[in-house]
């Protein structure tokens, strides 16, 4: 099975606190996210203002970008108006469904819930747009409700299962995920939207897909509200690590970090250099013991191969370097590594360096 991935970067990044990108911005950052693969970018929720409407008209108007441009919509006229008006390829609505949310967030009952859902769906299939429905806490509600919102609109071709709150820990997503696909939920039509409030998002995705989801939200650099979303880069590397995974194999592995990397070059953000897959210090190696090693095997010291997804790795060498690493260094150069020649090569080293390896390398050459 072959899972369709939805990248929601450019829609939740803009919800953190003290973000405003421009209709530019975004349409780079889609752009280079459409270079991947994906099946679906949200750019925009319409109905907060013009940027958003904006970028998704001219998004879904480039004849370039494949993927489905989506405009989020409450369930109220208005919002699918606005979605209308933007002119987005797919309207997703969402309406609450957990009793909290539909208590404190819509005050109205499940049954006004969704009545008002129909009835923003039927707007958006009358105005030319393709829908999709996401509940709002959805995971926190009861499994039978949930079952019953499928039942109601079996022609809407994804629901999606939203952890709004980062509530769930992946034993618990993979026990509803599969209850629902058991009592007869299409897992093709199953979606899921994980927060990461208790860093688990990435392997909560991992785990509805395993259990039948078909559909995943995704992020780059897990942006978005709060703690972020599940990391795109991360789910697709962790699912390919063993495979490719159905999650992996849905993209241009190749593609990603670069891809990745553009798309927060474009919106202005960044990562810590120790973020998983996009961080500078991930794939960079100083300690001797590592170093020696990984000059014979890349793979002793690292879980995948940065090259396979567009990244690159970095062996140092300075004054951390160890023996080992200056005899591999010698013996590659045609340098019998004596004991002399190796504690010479360290003092060198820690002199002149830190150095990249095609520097170490080009070092040896010189002075042996």
């Amino acid at each position: 099975m072959s899972v369709s991935l939805r990248d929601v970067t450019i829609r939740e990044g803009a919800q953190m606190p003290g973000r405003e990108y421009a209709v530019a911005d975004r349409l780079s950052a889609a752009r280079a996210l459409d270079s991947l693969g994906l099946d679906a970018i949200q750019a925009g929720f319409p109905a907060v203002g013009g940027t958003d409407r904006e970028a998704i008209r001219r998004l879904a108007g480039d004849d370039d970008v494949t993927a489905d441009v989506v405009g989020i919509a409450r369930a109220t006229t208005g919002d699918v108006e606005a979605a209308l008006d933007a002119e987005a390829d797919v309207v997703e609505v969402f309406v609450p469904t957990s009793e909290r949310q539909l208590d404190h967030v819509l005050g109205a009952s499940r049954d006004e819930a969704m009545q008002m859902a129909a009835a923003a769906l039927g707007r958006a299939r009358d105005g030319g747009a393709a829908v999709h429905l996401t509940l709002v806490d959805g995971f926190r509600t009861e499994p039978a409700d949930l079952v019953a919102v499928y039942e109601r609109f079996p022609s809407v071709p994804t629901i999606t299962v939203a952890d709004t709150v980062g509530a769930r820990t992946p034993d618990g997503v993979r026990d509803l995920v599969a209850h629902l696909v058991d009592r007869g939920v299409d897992g093709d039509r199953l979606g899921v939207h994980f927060h990461d409030d208790m860093g688990v998002a990435v392997a909560n995705t991992l785990a509805a897909v395993d259990a039948g989801a078909a559909t995943a939200d995704v992020s780059v650099a897990s942006l978005g509200e709060r703690a972020g979303n599940a990391a795109l880069e991360r789910v697709v590397v962790a699912d390919g690590v063993d495979g490719p995974g159905d999650c992996a194999a849905a993209l241009d592995r190749a593609a990603l970090v670069p891809a990745c990397e553009a798309a927060l070059d474009a919106l202005g953000e960044s990562v810590d250099p120790r973020t998983p897959v996009l961080g500078a210090d991930v794939t960079t190696h100083e300690s001797g013991i590592h170093t020696a090693a990984m000059l014979r095997d890349p793979g002793t010291f690292e879980p995948f191969d940065p090259a396979e997804f567009g990244g690159n790795r970095r062996l140092v060498f300075g004054a951390g370097s160890g023996r080992g690493s200056a005899r591999v260094l010698l013996e590659r150069a045609g340098v019998e590594p004596t004991d002399r020649r190796v504690t010479r090569l360290l003092d060198l080293l820690a002199e002149r360096g830190p150095m990249d390896e095609r520097e170490a390398s080009a070092l040896v050459d010189a002075e042996f």
